[in-house]
């Protein structure tokens, strides 16, 4: 049975942010992951791993102005200054939590924009912070988005995600592979997971088409689960999924797979 991560910043709503690890830990979870960590002092979350023996597995470096419908800065030119420095405060958090994993959203592309100069900025930005993370033993993880969720995201399917790692050409950057936004963009999740596996970094799970817990919609989640464990796949699944009622509540199919 593979290894299942809380997604903090969707799981465990029914408390604030820094009371969710309790919760996760309360739960049975042994890692974690969440979106972004920023509000916080790097310290507080540490102690709060610490605390309660979690693991943090991932988290995304910052993604501009979040509020303001900004959804990463990577493939934006002009924006450059302000993505090394997005790189660098999250080499900081990433170093102060033990994190391994650092994913770098690509962004929304603008109106009439220019795909191709976008691209280049994407693989100039990706190059950069491959380095720079490669100092320290992160892994830097770029992961298709579909368009539904995040109409305009500039990186859609796992093809071009892998095209554009092997154009980097870093060691380090890898992708990250959310079967929920599989399912959505091309399907063919399985043969996907079976040709690309070693160069994915993560893996995440939701229903779909809710994205809801694994166990509704239209994806054979115990067929996957298994196929990870015959393909020796070894990393976490994060559960970046929306509870229906209640997080806890929701974990049927947790224990279901655990008993």
């Amino acid at each position: 049975m593979p290894k299942f991560a809380a997604n903090l910043s969707m799981q465990f709503n029914e408390v604030p942010f820094m009371a969710r690890f309790d919760a996760a830990a309360n739960a049975g979870f042994k890692a974690v992951e969440f979106l972004l960590p920023y509000d916080f002092p790097a310290q507080d979350i540490a102690a709060a791993l610490k605390k309660n023996g979690l693991q943090n597995i991932l988290f995304n470096i910052a993604a501009g102005d979040w509020n303001d419908g900004e959804r990463g800065l990577a493939a934006l030119s002009g924006r450059e200054a302000d993505f090394r420095a997005a790189v660098a405060k999250g080499i900081d958090y990433a170093l102060t939590l033990g994190t391994p994993n650092l994913h770098v959203m690509a962004g929304i592309a603008p109106a009439n924009a220019d795909r191709d100069r976008m691209r280049a900025t994407y693989i100039d930005n990706l190059k950069y912070a491959a380095v720079e993370t490669a100092r320290h033993g992160i892994t830097l993880l770029i992961e298709p988005i579909n368009t539904r969720d995040i109409p305009g995201y500039f990186l859609n399917t796992q093809s071009e995600a892998h095209a554009i790692r092997e154009e980097v050409g870093a060691p380090n950057l890898k992708v990250q592979m959310d079967f929920y936004h599989v399912q959505i963009v091309e399907g063919d999740i399985a043969m996907t997971l079976r040709r690309t596996l070693p160069h994915v970094g993560h893996i995440q799970i939701a229903g779909v088409p809710e994205r809801h817990e694994p166990d509704t919609g239209e994806v054979n989640y115990p067929y996957l689960f298994e196929l990870l464990d015959a393909l020796g796949y070894d990393g976490w699944v994060g559960c970046e999924y929306r509870p229906r009622n209640g997080t806890v509540e929701g974990l049927g199919w947790l224990r279901k797979l655990q008993s």
